[in-house]
């Protein structure tokens, strides 16, 4: 705090009878107060440049003049400072607390929450440099400022204590005062010696003290301090000791008074021949105001340049930021595109840095992923057809086998002039229409599954095709269904063939999940999800699908059954999909479930 009587931003003077009589601060106000431009009113304020000066009319020819400083524009640079600086820690508060209240107060937690992109890494990376540089610069500017404040205080005090010791030897020398140098009576008397010390004390404008060669104070400018007990009339040892013992010419240390630190500076004072007869003291009780004003300066400066540093530090990060994380976010969107089934595009990047590196990595990749593409789709169109070919080739030859041992036993049974070759005959040929029948089976599974993708939608009431799957299937002793359809029309708009196709699998398969000689029963059930879908629920008691075959079931050339070209479940997963519904089944050892999604038309279901 200051004195508001010698503040440093104010400069005051104080007119009687028009005449300066006091003034204090650097500000140049005039001797003499010219009548013709003084304000009438009792308090006025006048602008002078950079200062604004504040006139208050004590009497008629006394006034009080104030001068302060115009500072609008730091002023407000400063409040601006203050108020940024107040809200970056405000902000860092909230986030800190934010991040330990998600952790839920766990270590782990908030390590996992910590954990920066690299946006945020630049920004805190730009931002913390330029806090750092701040307290650096700060520490080190404080650090000498007050290096060379100590420093020119301790260059005054020795400038001024030669001076003075040049000064006291003089005007003893001028004045006779010394009586006998070597008897002891080095001076003439208290009263004469305390005269010099307060003409020298006034003259220098400071305290001085005078010791004798034992360390006992002799004369003093300021007296009350010694007879109020509040110093010790004994020199300082330490200083006594440089000076008695190690024959030093000036000391300069610091001393305490109580709490207050001061610097005290000691010499001998020394006789023509170079001989000590006393030790002169000057203590410097130098004002921290100076100092600490300089320091506040320099610190309200350094916060005002920090908090626009901090500002262009932001924008700066911001855009490096965007612009790398920009550059990522390219790369990774193409990456994100990046498919097997299609042609890849590369990424086209002029600059040649570092992300010019890996965009160049990133399309070497992908014209190697066309080129393996390519390579992998030639071969797994070859590996296609020739599974393909096998399987054709089994499913063939599994027919054909009887019907050549079937031939060859009639044409035998004919060379021999068998009494029964016309019954032979009609067994044979029974044989090889059962046959024929199988071949053309399976050429129509594989011209139907060569074919799903060719479909063709039409509006039509699902219930009908189950229904007349249902009669069909009804005919036959062995096989009791359960058919449980919702009470409305399900309106689809597919293909109907392929619904025929669908249902007409797993019917058949849920009939042969049974023993050949028991009675089969096979329950379907539908169901109304929304108004938008129908689930249809096809299941049987039979014993079940193991768990090892869950995962091939809607494989391609996948059966568990004898016979068969293993692509019934295949083809009804490919009819369903290309559908945009859904097939799952649900199998235990007491029977299977085959669930059956399917979208229907909306607002189409009548009662």
């Amino acid at each position: 705090d200051y004195d508001p009587e010698f503040s440093p931003f104010y400069s005051y003077a104080i007119y009687n009878k028009y005449e300066l009589i006091n003034n204090y601060n650097e500000y140049p106000f005039p001797t003499r107060l010219d009548k013709s431009r003084l304000p009438v009113e009792d308090i006025h304020i006048i602008n002078k440049g950079n200062y604004d000066e504040l006139w208050y009319k004590v009497a008629s020819d006394k006034y009080v003049v104030i001068a302060r400083k115009v500072n609008s524009v730091i002023e407000a640079i400063t409040l601006f400072a203050y108020i940024f600086c107040a809200f970056l820690f405000l902000v860092s508060c909230f986030r800190l607390l934010s991040l330990i209240l998600q952790s839920k107060f766990r270590l782990s937690g908030l390590r996992k929450l910590w954990q920066l992109n690299i946006r945020t890494q630049v920004h805190t990376t730009i931002i913390f440099i330029s806090l750092f540089s701040f307290v650096v610069i700060g520490i080190a500017t404080i650090s000498f400022f007050i290096n060379r404040y100590n420093n020119n205080n301790r260059d005054r005090l020795s400038r001024a204590m030669q001076i003075m010791v040049n000064d006291l030897k003089n005007k003893i020398d001028d004045q006779h005062l010394f009586v006998g140098l070597y008897e002891g009576e080095h001076f003439a008397s208290d009263a004469q010696l305390q005269s010099l010390i307060d003409e020298i004390s006034e003259i220098h404008n400071t305290e001085v003290n005078l010791y004798d060669l034992n360390g006992q104070l002799k004369v003093t400018s300021r007296q009350i301090v010694y007879e109020k007990g509040i110093l010790s009339e004994k020199m300082n040892p330490v200083a006594y000791y440089k000076l008695n013992k190690l024959k030093q010419v000036q000391v300069v240390q610091r001393e305490h008074i109580g709490k207050l630190e001061y610097l005290s500076i000691y010499a001998p004072v020394r006789d023509e021949s170079g001989n000590a007869f006393a030790y002169l003291n000057i203590p410097y009780f130098a004002s921290q105001k100076e100092l600490n004003q300089e320091i506040s300066n320099f610190l309200v400066t350094i916060i005002n340049l920090n908090a626009f540093i901090f500002l262009i530090a932001g924008v700066i990060a911001l855009f490096i930021a965007n612009r790398i994380t920009q550059s990522f976010s390219v790369i990774g969107d193409k990456m994100k595109e990046v498919n097997l089934g299609k042609l890849n595009e590369e990424i086209i990047w002029k600059r040649d840095d570092e992300i010019g590196e890996l965009v160049n990595e990133y399309n070497k990749m992908v014209r190697k992923l066309g080129e393996s593409a390519a390579a992998l789709a030639k071969s797994e169109r070859e590996g296609a057809w020739r599974e393909m070919a096998r399987q054709v080739a089994h499913e063939i030859k599994n027919p054909l086998t009887p019907m050549k041992l079937s031939i060859q036993y009639l044409q035998k049974a004919i060379d021999n002039n068998s009494p029964n070759v016309k019954e032979m005959t009609a067994s044979v040929a029974s044989t090889l229409i059962e046959q024929i029948e199988h071949l053309s089976k399976i050429a129509s599974d594989f011209s139907q599954f060569a074919n799903i993708g060719n479909t063709r939608h039409e509006v039509f009431d699902l219930n009908e095709i189950i229904n007349s799957l249902v009669e069909l299937y009804q005919t036959n002793e062995n096989l009791i269904i359960n058919w449980q359809p919702v009470d409305q029309p399900v309106i689809v708009d597919l293909d109907k063939t392929q619904m025929n196709r669908l249902f007409t699998n797993l019917i058949q398969n849920a009939w042969e999940a049974y023993e050949s000689d028991s009675i089969s029963q096979v329950s379907i059930i539908e169901e109304l999800q929304g108004d938008d879908r129908v689930q249809i629920r096809i299941s049987d008691k039979g014993t079940g699908i193991p768990k090892e075959m869950h995962s091939r079931i809607f494989t391609p050339n996948f059966t568990t059954k004898s016979s068969g070209t293993g692509l019934g479940l295949a083809m009804c997963k490919s009819i369903v999909e290309q559908a945009k519904g859904d097939i799952w089944f649900e199998t235990s050892e007491e029977g299977t479930t085959f669930y059956v999604v399917l979208p229907i038309k909306k607002n189409k279901v009548s009662d």
